[in-house]
């Protein structure tokens, strides 16, 4: 039956997600743990299908309290997680200063900003406030709006100075965070300002 309070982008990862309800909690845990060793040393694209697959999966292995169980021995590189039990894969967004880096097992808070090293927090706070400002310009009331000759104008104005901080962020800040953590993951796309992965050229 259907919940009408979802939307159809719930709806749909909920039917994609469907897969994994049906592996035994054995086989999930195996699964997660192998693919958490493929991504290892590498930092990736929240939008890639293989990490899009691991979300669905994790969020299956979190209502399960799949890693609670020690089923599998996760990859050794992966420290446990204060937040879920599970291992540290990090999530970077735009919001990382007030939210610091995001579990993708239980989606809280699996590294506060204040425990990043103090140079790599400066360097991701002037980069927070820059994207800021530039965000905002999506959430501008009426009145806001009035203040500029052409909005619309203005607003892929903005959105091309998103994708060049989420470049930056890629490949200047997100490298960083890699030294840390045997992965990392990066929102490659800002829904607001009509941003899409496919809108980011990254140097090969």
């Amino acid at each position: 039956m259907t919940d009408d309070s979802e939307s159809p982008m719930d709806r749909l990862w909920s039917e994609y997600g469907s897969l994994f309800y049906e592996f035994d909690d054995l086989t999930l845990a195996r699964w997660m743990s192998q693919t958490l060793g493929q991504i290892e040393g590498r930092a990736w694209r929240l939008s890639h299908p293989l990490l899009s697959a691991y979300r669905l999966a994790a969020q299956v292995g979190h209502d399960r309290q799949i890693w609670f169980k020690r089923l599998v021995s996760h990859p050794s590189a992966y420290p446990v997680a204060e937040c879920c039990r599970a291992p540290v894969l990090p999530l970077f967004t735009r919001d990382i200063v007030d939210t610091g880096l995001i579990c993708q097992h239980c989606s809280e808070t699996v590294v506060p900003f204040g425990d990043l090293p103090k140079e790599l927090q400066a360097s991701i706070r002037a980069w927070s406030e820059q994207y800021k400002i530039q965000h905002e310009v999506a959430h501008w009331d009426p009145q806001q709006q009035e203040l500029v000759e052409d909005y619309d104008e203005t607003c892929e104005e903005a959105a091309e100075v998103v994708e060049t901080l989420l470049v930056q962020a890629a490949t200047e800040l997100v490298p960083q965070i890699l030294e840390l953590y045997p992965a990392v993951i990066w929102e490659d796309q800002d829904e607001c300002l009509e941003v899409r992965p496919e809108d980011l050229e990254l140097p090969r």
